[in-house]
């Protein structure tokens, strides 16, 4: 039955009335609820809204932005997690959803999982391929050193250097290694040494310890500022069986920071020692050359060329004197033979010439030196020429006749 005086409610005031309702129950207030993410949506403004669902049921939710950015890993859809937060009610749409506080995977840490996540999204981008590494120098000059100042570690690379490579100046830039802030002030001592170029060689690293305490070497700001680094780096971060993501973009990963160390420098009693190698080789080596020369000297003492310099002169000379008389004999069949072609040549020239047939009785008649073909040439009173074998007479036309 219905009240004699009803309270009638506008859509806000119950959905209003509704919410306090779950705002006040303490069950909802602090509870952790498990399920899988899914309809996942990233806002710009850096709120998470999301789906959380189970076999049976699900249930809107949202994690905003300064909840959201604490998490270490990237929800996904399809990620199992557990979840705690509180149940509340969205005024304006009558829905009510999940406001999360804190969000961890469910059967893996957070930790694990935004490893993954940058490994493989670094990788995909290229900063583990090996085209990029650079080689680390064989004699530097200046090595610097990004770690804390007051670890284990320093003194670790400070002593290894000092026994293995004294003449290098060690450059160190002190800073924190773990903790909030750390991994932003490791890629800044980085930036620094590329700035002023103060290194040849970088050790960017800290003695071991727990995922969380060299979590500052997983983090991407280190990761980018160790690849855009123009001077090599070697990461050298906790025990040899630890892994950071700054191992794989770095152009040499170190087990430890004491092999970090001994892989920047060289071993100076073994650079002297393959000096002394080298020298012994050198003083062999020019033994044995001189030697080997000695002996070509005293072989060219011994030979006839020495003993008896003439004998080889007169061998010479014989030679000289055989190569001209073939020459002289050469030249003169070559001038016999071409005397003959000449005389031939001759022969034939003179059976042409016109000076044999005028001296055969012929003569050879000019006019002004054109030569007299036809009495067309000549008029009565031209002067003429008359070429003979002997000589040449000089006339006057007194007459033509016409054959």
């Amino acid at each position: 039955m219905y009240s004699p005086n009803p309270t009638v409610y506008s859509v806000a005031q119950l959905n209003n009335y509704v919410k306090s309702v779950l705002d006040n129950d303490e069950n909802l207030n602090h509870l952790f609820v498990t399920g899988e993410i899914s309809n996942y949506k990233p806002h710009y403004s850096g709120h998470m809204y999301m789906t959380i669902k189970d076999e049976t049921a699900s249930i809107k939710a949202v994690m905003f932005a300064g909840n959201a950015s604490r998490l270490k890993f990237k929800p996904e859809n399809g990620m199992k997690v557990i979840i705690f937060g509180t149940v509340s009610l969205f005024q304006r749409d009558g829905s009510y959803q999940l406001y999360i506080n804190d969000m961890q995977p469910d059967g893996i840490g957070a930790l694990n999982i935004a490893f993954e996540q940058l490994k493989k999204k670094l990788e995909a981008e290229g900063l583990f391929s090996n085209q990029y590494k650079k080689p680390i120098p064989k004699f530097p000059q200046k090595v610097g050193v990004v770690t804390s100042a007051t670890g284990a570690a320093v003194q670790d690379i400070f002593n290894v250097l000092k026994r293995r490579y004294p003449v290098a100046e060690v450059v160190l830039r002190p800073c924190q290694v773990q903790g909030d802030g750390a991994a932003n002030d490791i890629a800044n001592a980085i930036k620094e040494f590329n700035k002023v170029k103060g290194a040849d060689v970088l050790i960017v690293g800290r003695g071991g310890g727990s995922i969380e305490d060299l979590w500052a070497f997983n983090e991407e700001i280190v990761a980018r500022a160790v690849f855009d680094s123009e001077i090599p780096v070697i990461s050298a971060v906790g025990h040899e069986t630890d892994v950071t993501i700054c191992d794989f973009v770095a152009d040499l990963r170190a087990p430890t920071p004491s092999a970090a160390a001994e892989c920047a420098v060289p071993d100076c009693f073994e650079l002297k020692a393959n000096l002394l190698s080298y020298k012994q080789r050198l003083n062999t080596l020019s033994k044995n050359i001189l030697e080997s020369e000695r002996k070509r000297v005293l072989a060219i003492e011994k030979s006839g060329a020495l003993k008896n310099p003439l004998l080889k002169i007169n061998d010479s000379k014989k030679d000289i004197l055989y190569l001209n008389e073939k020459l002289v004999n050469l030249t003169s069949s070559v001038i016999e033979a071409n005397r003959s072609k000449v005389n031939a040549l001759c022969g034939k020239l003179d059976a042409l010439s016109p000076l044999g047939v005028i001296a055969r009785g012929y003569s050879v008649t000019k006019s002004k030196e054109k030569i007299i073909k036809s009495i067309k040439d000549v008029k009565i009173d031209d002067e003429i020429t008359v070429n003979l074998s002997d000589g040449m007479i000089t006339a006057v036309v007194c007459g033509i006749n016409e054959e």
